[in-house]
């Protein structure tokens, strides 16, 4: 006999409004540094993994290429990210500039504050159970399952 009780509500409602609040959260602290949570990503996967191709990029990150195109150019722009040839004629690399690191280090300091903050609000017993969720739910939703999911700006 099956006594779990069965969950109420909508569980997609459910995860939005708490990402909802966590991205508000995380970006408050990272206004503080004139990036969106968004631009703080790129950064980050670009100093680890770059110079890369925009497509290896996309694809790391789990972006469609028009989605990184988009968050590229405001970056670019601010010259935190820069564009130069690749190996052969038709390919672009993307690389971090030093100011790009600078900015990133910035916003990693209010990034790991962000972090804290919530670990204070809800503990850090219910912090680690629920990343742990997350991950054991996400290895069972993305089994065979190879297409990149869209990532759009908060």
């Amino acid at each position: 006999m099956n006594t779990a009780v069965r969950p109420q509500g909508c569980t997609n409602f459910k995860l939005r409004q708490l990402m909802r609040r966590i991205a508000r959260h995380y970006d408050a602290e990272l206004a503080r540094t004139g990036l969106k949570t968004t631009q703080y990503s790129l950064l980050s996967h670009v100093l680890h993994l770059g110079p890369l191709r925009p497509v290896d990029l996309a694809r790391e990150m789990g972006l469609t290429p028009s989605t990184l195109t988009r968050n590229l150019q405001p970056m670019l722009a601010a010259g935190w990210l820069e564009m130069a040839e690749g190996p052969d004629a038709r390919s672009r690399l993307v690389s971090i500039t030093q100011a790009g690191r600078d900015k990133r280090s910035e916003a990693q300091r209010r990034w790991r504050a962000a972090q804290e903050g919530l670990n204070a609000l809800l503990g850090i017993e219910r912090v680690g159970a629920l990343h742990a969720l997350i991950d054991d739910s996400l290895a069972l939703l993305t089994a065979g399952d190879e297409e990149p999911q869209e990532e759009h700006d908060a």
